[in-house]
């Protein structure tokens, strides 16, 4: 079933530590940390954590921190962020984290960096930052990079970072692409649903690109939610959750924990929140294995990413862990 394609292709696990409704969010911390080893398992490439802050349905606050217990509970997959939003940190202090990461797993650690910043108005406050700072992202990243390489005008050296190897990568949106491919570093794109903005961003990626000393020619990895069932019923069944947390963020203000899909199917939704909610069920690569693998040799043909990143989340942890498996059988056929 699988294809050469496909077959070529790396693909990794972002995993957001979603919570879900009735449990503690400890637990999603700890089923990211177990979500990992089964994915080193199954043979993907890496396996990344995310940086939400004050998001109630959303465990994940210190990327960097989830990712030592990551790498701690595996062997070989490389772990890393997606992202580390650095317009929330001061660059030196974040080189100095994933410089102790990598000096504790050599070779495994991988430095995703978004420029988003906090969820709301108070978090950002909280933070000490506003909405402006993202448009700093780009000389924040060049200050980032020169602490690894001992190139600081400040003539402070970042202990244990200068001098290690840590791959960085830009997660884009809207400028990070142009971002990426003018410092010469491996880009993120999604999402997968959005085909034609995606293709924009991967052709811009590649036409401003500038070879560097961290990535000589471009590198696109697309990320998006695919889910892998029986039927094709059962995997749009497993992003039943995620879309309606989307839908309620959007007509409520606030990013709730996940719900069982049973009991999202039956709820009563306005207009408004139907609308959002069948919105958010659609372009998604889900279906049966056959159905995805067509999905993906698609995917793949027109955008030439080297990398798939896999973001789905789902109240129901054995579905997505089968989603997961089904997956892994074709690009990883035993």
């Amino acid at each position: 079933m699988s294809s050469s394609v496909i077959a070529r292709t790396r693909f990794s696990v972002l995993d957001r530590s979603r919570t879900r409704e009735g449990h503690p969010p400890a637990e999603a911390l700890r089923h990211t940390v177990a979500l990992a080893r089964e994915a080193e398992t199954l043979g993907y490439h890496r396996f990344w954590v995310s940086e939400h802050h004050g998001v109630p349905g959303v465990a994940g606050s210190a990327p960097t921190v989830l990712a030592a217990a990551v790498a701690s509970a595996t062997r070989t997959i490389r772990v890393g962020t997606g992202g580390v939003m650095l317009p929330n940190h001061q660059p030196l202090v974040v080189a100095e984290q994933f410089g102790v990461l990598e000096s504790l797993f050599p070779g495994r650690i991988d430095m995703g960096l978004g420029r988003s910043v906090g969820f709301t108005d108070g978090v950002r406050k909280a933070l000490g930052r506003d909405k402006g700072d993202a448009g700093d992202f780009a000389a924040q990243l060049g200050e980032l990079l020169e602490w690894f390489t001992g190139s600081s005008p400040t003539g402070v050296h970042a202990r244990p970072a200068e001098g290690l190897r840590v791959p960085p990568f830009v997660l884009a949106t809207g400028e990070g692409a142009r971002i990426a491919a003018q410092a010469g570093l491996p880009v993120v794109i999604g999402d997968l649903r959005d085909r034609e903005k995606l293709l924009r961003g991967v052709d811009r990626y590649r036409s401003l690109f500038r070879p560097s000393r961290w990535a000589a020619e471009p590198y696109v990895v697309v990320s998006g939610s695919v889910a892998v069932a029986g039927t094709a019923a059962e995997a749009r069944r497993l992003l039943v959750p995620e879309a309606w947390s989307m839908a309620y963020s959007r007509t409520h203000g606030t990013f709730p924990p996940l719900a069982p899909a049973e009991e999202i199917e039956a709820r009563a939704m306005t207009a408004k929140e139907r609308g959002f909610y069948e919105s958010g069920l659609d372009g998604h690569l889900a279906g049966t294995q056959e159905q995805v693998a067509h999905q993906l040799e698609t995917v793949l043909k027109e955008t030439g990413a080297a990398e798939v990143l896999v973001t789905t989340s789902s109240y129901d942890r054995a579905a997505l862990r089968d989603s997961y498996r089904r997956l892994a059988a074709l690009f990883a056929p035993r």
